[in-house]
């Protein structure tokens, strides 16, 4: 649904005359978003996210390279590209003495929406949103919450495959954040593809399916997200010790040698007692890790939980962002 290509925006300095030369703010991105996806971009400040998404969505004209929407090119057919873009910024504007279907109504026409079409259009926004209470409510007087939400419902009101979010969760109380990711839960249900940016990590590991990570405008690492984390998750070997899966181990009661029992295993490595178990790492596959443990069941010991310990998106990106190698 999205294909970026060697996407490269440079800034000049003021006056022109700095020896450093220009800013690079995205360095020869290249990314495919397939349709259906809630992509998570994530970077520091200054990474070159906001300066992507407003290159997809044509607000910025890149130095070199392209973006394809839908197969549209979004810089040689613009207002084509429209059609199958909505976009909400870090900040967006909203016009506080219009009731909410007022302004619905007028981004409908702006969308050059068909009058009789735009109602129908402004009831259902208003029902998948949770905005149906507030119809007839001026805009000044809601919540930041909901002006986030009415904020989503100006950019899909021309039904757009493909919605861009920059930080759409800054500012919002833990309700909000919750009704945001189940709001977006329901948007891809409904067939959109998201590509979202966000400082918030928790939130996005817990309602995106691939992530891209950016630094210095350069793309360091992309892909689906569970793969990234389990990726993350494994620990690197060293010449004393095999490198592997980090395990935790949990006994229903007290009493079995486990450590005893796991050091025999030539797989098993940098062991730690736990109060109710013992974490270890493995270093062999997932089918060789189930023998072990039917072996051990099989020696009598309480085994009552066992689980592959998988790193945080925060940890991960902290990580990759040092330049430590997955």
């Amino acid at each position: 649904m999205i294909r970026i290509e060697n996407l490269t925006k440079e800034y000049d300095i003021a006056g022109g005359t700095d020896d450093r030369g220009p800013v690079v703010a995205a360095d020869r991105l290249s990314l495919e978003i397939p349709a259906g996806e809630i992509y998570g971009l994530v970077g520091p400040n200054g990474a070159g996210k906001t300066t992507t998404l407003k290159m997809l969505c044509g607000l910025l004209v890149p130095t070199s390279g392209r973006v394809l929407v839908n197969g549209v090119d979004v810089e040689k057919r613009p207002e084509d590209a429209q059609k199958f873009i909505g976009y909400l910024a870090d900040f967006f504007a909203l016009y506080d003495d219009l009731m909410v279907w007022e302004y619905l109504d007028y981004f409908g026409h702006a969308y050059k929406l068909h009058d009789d079409s735009i109602p129908a259009r402004i009831a259902n926004l208003l029902l998948l949103l949770g905005l149906q209470t507030k119809r007839d409510a001026f805009i000044d007087g809601l919540s930041r919450g909901m002006k986030q939400r009415l904020g989503i419902a100006r950019a899909i009101i021309h039904d757009p495959p493909v919605l861009l979010l920059d930080e759409p969760t800054a500012g919002l109380d833990p309700q909000a954040r919750i009704d945001f990711k189940r709001l977006m839960r329901d948007l891809q249900k409904a067939g959109k593809t998201i590509l979202i940016t966000s400082h918030l990590l928790g939130d996005l590991q817990e309602v995106c399916t691939s992530i891209a990570i950016l630094e210095k405008g350069k793309l360091v690492k992309s892909g689906p997200l569970e793969k990234i984390l389990q990726e993350g998750s494994v620990v690197a070997g060293t010449a004393g010790a095999p490198g592997g899966q980090r395990v935790r181990l949990k006994l229903a009661t007290p009493g079995f040698n486990l450590r005893m029992w796991l050091s025999q295993h030539p797989r098993v490595s940098s062991y730690a007692d736990e109060p109710s178990g013992a974490q270890f790492t493995f270093g062999g596959s997932d089918a060789e890790l189930a023998e072990l443990m039917k072996a051990l069941m099989a020696t009598g010991a309480p085994v009552c939980g066992v689980e592959k310990i998988t790193q945080s998106l925060e940890q991960v990106y902290s990580r990759l962002t040092k330049g430590e190698v997955m």
